[in-house]
């Protein structure tokens, strides 16, 4: 009782002993088999198997451990999406899922398997944050297993994560901010520290930005990358959105700082001859060389800091202190959105809620003087 399916879409067939039996080709005069107590059990299997074989994926049945399907949903996701994204995959799956679940039958893998997971997870010291990401992975992973038919449903979509805990922002007041510049003045970094303050731009587009980009005539800065880490090193990439590519405006101070910064390093390129390493960034070390984020911050922004007298604070504080003071000075919201790179507004409203009391007040007394009946 053979199936009909056309040459090398496989068939279907009925054996003495009642099961049923599909095979497929999977090339170099190999085939694939499969049995099962249906028609529609080894239909499954080979519709998957067919799949797997068209998206140039090895031939997999639903026998596979959790180990092998991610392995192999590793390999075929690393060309479609950035390096640094698919290292934080391997990592998560590596270090977390596969010494636990790894030989467990994919089909095996039931809800109750992932919420245990991530409860020894918290309770070897993950954030939650970490492990509301290592479930993001999974669930990622297995929506891939239920287009491959691997798998009937995606258990992750029954398993509730942590929640990703909310850090708590600090921000400085105008007179601290001032203080923070007044201090910084004449550092070797003190352009960067002016550009954090007065433009909001995230650690890694600061240290991506490259002097091609600074339009000194239009006071305006194009944002084309950001400095990440890889396997190779720090190198600059294109931003993730369309909205964190954009153009940010100047101030008058951050221009000044930007000249002065420019002759000091025109100076050390001339110390350094031959070895500068010449890649047009703007904020670089020494040598010319990419700035390490996390030396940058220990034997930087930390001293920078304490000599002001501020509390400890994250860099990416200085890019939510932009924000908070142009909203409390009544900018609009949209502009503050579109110079952060936010993707939508309510991105930004949601972010930096506590400036709108005050500009509720400030609406409400707007509103009071032009109804207000004339004298």
């Amino acid at each position: 009782m053979a199936g009909k399916r056309s040459n090398g879409e496989g068939s279907i067939y009925q054996r003495q002993d009642g099961r049923w039996s599909a095979s497929v080709s999977v090339g170099r005069g190999k085939r694939k088999h499969f049995l099962g107590p249906s028609r529609s059990d080894v239909s499954r299997k080979l519709n998957a198997a067919l799949k797997a074989r068209d998206d140039g994926l090895p031939t997999i049945t639903r026998r596979q451990t959790v180990e092998q399907y991610l392995k192999t949903w590793l390999d075929a996701a690393k060309p479609s999406i950035r390096e640094r994204t698919w290292v934080r995959y391997e990592q998560y799956v590596r270090l977390h899922v596969l010494p636990t679940l790894g030989k467990l039958s994919l089909e095996k893998l039931t809800p109750q398997h992932l919420q245990r997971l991530y409860s020894e997870r918290l309770d070897a010291g993950l954030s939650p944050t970490t492990v509301h990401h290592l479930h993001a992975t999974l669930h990622k992973a297995l929506s891939q297993a239920v287009r491959l038919n691997l798998v009937q449903r995606n258990v992750a979509d029954l398993v509730d994560p942590p929640r990703i805990a909310k850090h708590e922002m600090t921000t400085l007041v105008p007179d601290d901010a001032r203080h923070l510049l007044d201090v910084a003045s004449g550092a070797r970094l003190e352009a960067l520290f002016v550009l954090a303050l007065t433009t909001g731009l995230r650690e890694g587009e600061l240290l991506g930005l490259k002097w091609r980009d600074v339009r000194f005539e239009e006071k305006a800065l194009e944002i084309r990358g950001s400095l990440q880490r890889v396997k190779a090193g720090l190198v600059v990439r294109e931003p993730k959105t369309k909205q964190s590519r954009r153009r940010v405006g100047l101030t008058e101070a951050a221009l000044i700082s930007l000249r002065r910064h420019r002759t000091r390093q025109a100076e050390e390129r001339l110390r350094v001859g031959p070895a500068w390493e010449g890649l047009d960034l703007v904020f670089t070390d020494e040598a010319g060389a990419p700035i390490d984020a996390t030396k940058f911050l220990r034997n930087s922004f930390a001293p920078l800091l304490k000599a002001a007298g501020l509390p400890k604070m994250r860099f990416h504080d200085l890019r939510h202190t932009a924000a908070t003071l142009l909203l409390g000075r009544g900018i609009h919201p949209k502009i503050v959105s579109e110079m952060l790179g936010h993707s939508q507004v309510g991105i930004t409203l949601d972010l930096y809620s506590h400036v709108t009391p005050t500009m509720q007040r400030e609406a409400t007394a707007a509103m009071d003087a032009i109804v207000a009946p004339r004298a």
